[in-house]
């Protein structure tokens, strides 16, 4: 298994492309069950969970063609209403293909999906949106059976789940009446798929606010979509030019989509100028970061909870105290370990994290437990005196599409091997 080498120490320099988002690309790949023609999808990143995404898609019947960085989806061959269980652990957005598949063959069988173990992610809000759409659901042995042709209705989360606001958008379309979000999920992700259920001659208004409206019964046609730059990734190189000083331009990213963050990063005593798709960021080298105030991960706008791993290492070594507030997951601080083996000064209270700055961290042989833990660690490893070995990449490529060649683009000594 290969590991990732940095040479902590050395300040990062020029401009970066950030790739297209994984948490936009994989409910658009599992929408394209919803027409009989084909989908470009340009800007796509090439990640293990795409792959899986694919993966699931040919299991169906479905033809996928990379064209460079276009990933082109033909499912009107798609016969199969099963995805089994090693398809479905291989990433935990797999349960997204429910509502879709629903929507196409009235009926699917599913198993509990996999993915980083974060803590309980219950998908009860998911099968309860189905539900409201007049689908019947039924678990036993392990498998989650839903059956029915959706008829629309209102559906009212409980909290603002992404994966089930999407999972509802994805089978209401296919519904055979109109349905109505309440309290969903607001993510600029959940406006990129309201854009493409659009671009395929859907009927969807609403995304990016608390309640999302959904005209249902329109027959989809082929189209085109370019996914929109991740943002957590663009969260997580801005982490580390803060961990390690430097000056970079990150091109391909909406600021606004990252407003929490570099407010914070701002506060802490870096440089930001924003542009319409750009964002240009500086901490001097001599300069540390200071401690700021307490930090509660929120839904969108909220701060992100996958922000939250990257922006901590980064203030391992800022002047004072800072607090990280997890709201969002239980299991979210699994980077921790990492980072105090590497001399962070850290104590977890409940779901809080105390982050008391020390002058230096230092390299270290670490495991990456999770997808964006990786990126916490490599952020840390890029501002630390000596080498870090870098172990548990099948987490980090989950996500990152290449993470050590964004860093030595840049000026890092990072090299996989």
């Amino acid at each position: 298994m290969s590991v990732i080498y940095i040479q902590g120490g050395v300040p990062l320099e020029g401009e970066w492309q950030v790739q297209g988002a994984k948490n936009s690309v994989l409910p658009i790949l599992a929408g394209c069950l919803l027409t009989r023609e084909a989908v470009a999808i340009s800007n796509c990143p090439h990640l293990s969970d795409v792959e899986a995404a694919v993966d699931i898609l040919h299991h169906l019947g479905a033809c996928c063609v990379w064209q460079g960085d276009t990933l082109v989806v033909d499912a009107s061959g798609a016969c199969h209403t099963s995805i089994d269980e090693g398809r479905m652990r291989a990433m935990r957005s797999s349960i997204m293909f429910l509502g879709p598949l629903v929507a196409r063959m009235g009926e699917a069988t599913l198993t509990y999906p996999g993915g980083c173990e974060l803590g309980p992610r219950p998908i009860d809000l998911h099968l309860t949106a189905l539900q409201a759409m007049g689908c019947e659901v039924n678990e036993a042995d392990g498998l989650i059976t839903c059956t029915g042709r959706p008829q629309g209705g209102v559906v009212s989360l409980r909290f603002p789940s992404v994966g089930a606001t999407e999972n509802a958008m994805l089978c209401a379309v296919g519904a055979k009446g109109d349905t109505t979000i309440v309290n969903a999920a607001r993510e600029p992700e959940i406006v990129q798929l309201q854009e493409f259920l659009n671009a395929l001659g859907g009927k969807v208004w609403g995304a990016g606010g608390s309640v999302i409206t959904i005209q249902g019964g329109q027959t989809l046609h082929g189209g085109h979509i370019t996914i929109l730059g991740d943002r957590i990734v663009a969260a997580t190189l801005l982490s580390g030019v803060a961990a390690a000083g430097g000056e970079v331009q990150v091109r391909g990213v909406d600021w606004r989509h990252l407003s929490t963050v570099l407010q914070l990063l701002e506060q802490a005593g870096c440089r930001v100028r924003s542009g319409t798709d750009s964002i240009w960021f500086r901490r001097r080298p001599d300069v540390p970061l200071r401690a700021v105030a307490p930090i509660s991960t929120a839904p969108y706008p909220g701060f992100p909870t996958d922000a939250q791993a990257p922006v901590m290492a980064a203030f391992a070594t800022a002047r004072g105290t800072t607090i990280f507030q997890e709201t969002m997951f239980s299991h979210r601080f699994g980077h921790v370990p990492g980072l105090k083996a590497m001399g962070a000064d850290i104590s977890l209270h409940g779901g809080g994290a105390w982050v008391r700055g020390v002058p230096q961290l230092h390299g270290a042989a670490v495991t990456a437990t999770d997808l964006r833990g990786g990126g916490a660690l490599a952020v840390a490893a890029l501002g630390a005196q000596g080498e870090t070995t870098l172990d548990g990449l099948e987490h980090i490529d989950r996500g990152y599409e290449g993470l050590e060649k964004m860093f030595r683009h840049l000026g890092a000594r990072a090299e996989r091997r």
